[in-house]
């Protein structure tokens, strides 16, 4: 595959350039290397696309994991607690050790609920989340992915890779595509989402 568009968002992909560049290296070899055609493998049954074959997604993110696995670049999975309650929710909310966080919401009277936030691929702070899924799907990735593991100091910047229009043309219906996410980042402003980002467009 190929990168065919790069945003940088808060200067995402200059620190990357400048005090990642072995990483940004290996980012762009892993996308280079991904064979698309091999995951030209689903027949669609949608309506206006019965019979005709496309890309699935799932056989997408699997032929990148490899490689990114192969450069030693591992998922990140963090579990904590969460409750109903808003007051114990903004006092545990900067504990990072989730059983200070379950001790606090029972001591104050609440059911604790462990839950996760993941990200695809971690090396040396830098986050890459590979997305061919549907469209909210990348929203989440920036507004809640990136900015929970970058507010609690385990990343510096973070990744997400996507489907150009013309790929996602070949995909079923609802998949996310840099165009429309470009439009959705510029139109919230500078500043959201608070994290340095790099949004990268890729087509086979």
């Amino acid at each position: 595959m190929k990168i065919s568009q790069v945003y940088s968002h808060l200067n995402g992909l200059e620190f990357l350039m400048v005090r990642k560049s072995k990483q940004w290296e290996e980012i762009q070899n892993a996308i280079k290397n991904v064979n698309a055609s091999l995951a030209l493998n689903k027949i669609s049954r949608e309506k206006n696309m019965n019979g005709k074959i496309l890309y699935s997604p799932a056989h997408l993110n699997k032929l990148f994991k490899i490689e990114f696995l192969n450069t030693d670049w591992r998922e990140n999975r963090t579990d904590y607690f969460v409750n109903e309650d808003l007051d114990t929710t903004r006092e545990i909310i900067k504990l990072k050790n989730k059983n200070d966080q379950k001790k606090i919401i029972i001591q104050n009277g609440f059911e604790a609920y462990r839950t996760y936030n993941q990200i695809d691929f971690v090396k040396d702070r830098v986050a890459v989340e590979v997305q061919f899924g549907k469209y909210f799907s990348v929203q989440y990735d920036l507004h809640v992915k990136h900015t929970f593991f970058y507010e609690l100091g385990e990343i510096d910047v973070g990744i997400e890779i996507i489907p150009m229009h013309k790929l996602m043309s070949q995909m079923s219906t609802g998949v996310a595509w840099y165009e429309n996410e470009l439009t959705n980042i510029v139109r919230e402003g500078r500043s959201n989402p608070s994290v340095p980002i790099i949004l990268i467009g890729v087509e086979p």
